[in-house]
C-alpha cells in the first residue's frame, strides 16, 4: 500500500524509487486579492475536456541522477564543490541515466579524476572528482542522489480528441531539495484507494493505494510546475470516464459556491461540495484560487484536503474552472487550486 509520502520501490527500476509527495502544504499568505481576467481567455473556454477526479499511480524517471543532500564535509563531492540539487547529466564523457549506471561508471573509473557534467540553476558546470574507495572496496564520491519517484495523485482531465492528460495542478518535486524533478520518461498506472488518513492542523493527510503494477494507463511527457502531461491508451480506464464539459475562462470563476471531483474511497469518484474563497490576482504558483471545503461528507472522511487530492478538478457553473494543488497546513479545510486555463497554458 503506497500514499503520496511512501516508498514504491517495486514500481521502479533497480529498487532505486523514493517517495513522490503529489499535493503540497502551504501557509495562507496575507492580503490576497480579488478576481481580474488576465485576457480574453477564449482559446481555454473553447475548449471540451473530460474532468476525471480519479487518483492514478504515478512513476517517474530523472534525467540524470540529483543530488539530494549536500555532501559531507572531506568527501570527494564536497571537495569538488558538488552542491544539493545538482543534476549529474554525464560522467566521463558518458550520459548518466540510472543511480545504478552512475555507480558503475565509478567503479569502471577507479580512483582517476573523473569530469563530472552538472546542471545548477539552469547552466551547465563542469567539476572533477577523484573517487574514494569505502569499506566494502568500492569507489565512492559521497553524496547522496536519486534518479526515480513514485506515488499516487489524481488524474485532472483528460481530452478525448487527442488522448492527452493533465494531472496533480503542480510538479512533481524531490523530497528533500524541493526541486522540480528533471523529467526523462514516465507512466502512469491503475490505482486504488485503500485508506484515509485524515488531516489535523499541522499535519496534512494523505491517501493510501495500491498501484496495479500490470499494466500501464499511459505515458507521461512532461513535468511542469502546473503539473504533469502525457497521453492515455485508449481502454477501460477511457472507456469509463464521464462526458466533456466546456472549460471556464479565467474571468468566468469567481468566488462563491464550486465542487470537485474526488476519489477517496475504493475505485468510486464523488462530487463534493466546496467554496471559492478567492480568485488571486497575478498569480505567478499556481495558486489561483482560495477554496474551501464546505461538504460534511468529505470533511467527515478526510478532514478535507488531504495528499493525494492534488488535481482533483474544481467545477463552478457548469464549467471546468481549475483543479486543486495544496493545502494549508494551520486548516485542512482549506487550500489552493489552479486554473484551468494556466494549467493548460502548461500543457501546450
Amino acid at each position: 500500500m503506497y500514499g503520496p509520502f511512501q516508498t514504491a520501490k517495486r514500481a521502479l527500476r533497480g529498487g532505486a524509487a523514493l517517495a513522490l509527495a503529489l499535493l503540497l502544504c502551504a501557509a495562507m499568505p496575507a492580503g490576497a486579492s480579488a478576481v481580474t481576467a488576465d485576457g480574453t481567455g477564449q482559446a481555454a473556454s473553447a475548449r471540451m475536456l473530460v474532468p476525471v477526479g480519479h487518483t492514478v499511480g504515478i512513476k517517474l524517471f530523472a534525467r540524470g541522477v540529483m543530488v539530494v543532500k549536500a555532501p559531507e564535509s572531506g568527501t570527494p563531492a564536497e571537495d569538488c564543490g558538488l552542491q544539493s540539487g545538482d543534476i549529474i547529466v554525464k560522467c566521463g564523457g558518458v550520459s548518466v541515466t540510472s543511480t545504478e549506471q552512475f555507480q558503475a561508471l565509478l567503479q569502471e573509473n577507479g580512483e582517476t579524476a573523473t569530469d563530472l557534467q552538472v546542471r545548477r540553476e539552469g547552466e551547465s558546470v563542469t567539476l572533477s572528482v577523484s573517487p574514494e574507495q569505502n569499506q566494502e572496496g568500492a569507489y565512492c564520491i559521497g553524496a547522496w542522489i536519486r534518479d526515480s519517484m513514485a506515488g499516487i495523485g489524481t488524474m485532472t482531465y483528460y481530452d478525448p480528441d487527442s488522448g492527452a492528460f493533465g494531472a496533480l495542478g503542480h510538479g512533481i518535486t524531490d523530497t528533500d531539495t524541493a526541486l522540480l524533478m528533471p523529467f526523462a520518461s514516465g507512466s502512469i498506472l491503475p490505482s486504488t484507494v485503500k485508506a484515509v488518513k485524515k488531516g489535523a492542523v499541522g499535519d496534512a493527510g494523505e491517501l493510501r493505494g495500491d498501484f496495479d503494477l500490470s499494466r500501464d494507463l499511459g505515458d507521461l511527457s512532461a513535468n511542469t510546475a502546473s503539473g504533469i502531461f502525457g497521453t492515455l491508451d485508449p481502454g477501460e480506464f477511457t472507456e469509463r470516464l464521464g462526458e466533456p464539459m466546456p472549460v471556464a475562462a479565467a474571468a468566468e470563476v469567481h468566488a462563491g459556491p464550486a465542487t470537485i471531483l474526488s476519489n477517496v474511497e475504493g475505485d468510486s469518484v464523488e462530487e463534493y461540495d466546496i467554496e471559492i474563497l478567492q480568485v488571486v490576482e497575478n498569480s505567478t504558483d499556481g495558486r489561483d484560487l482560495v477554496i474551501s471545503v464546505t461538504d460534511p461528507e468529505l470533511l467527515s472522511a478526510t478532514g478535507g484536503i488531504v495528499q493525494g487530492m492534488s488535481g482533483s478538478p474544481i467545477l463552478q457553473d457548469g464549467k471546468f474552472a481549475g483543479a486543486v494543488t495544496h493545502v494549508l497546513l494551520n486548516d485542512p479545510s482549506k487550500g489552493y487550486g489552479i486554473l484551468m486555463e494556466t494549467m493548460l497554458d502548461a500543457a501546450e
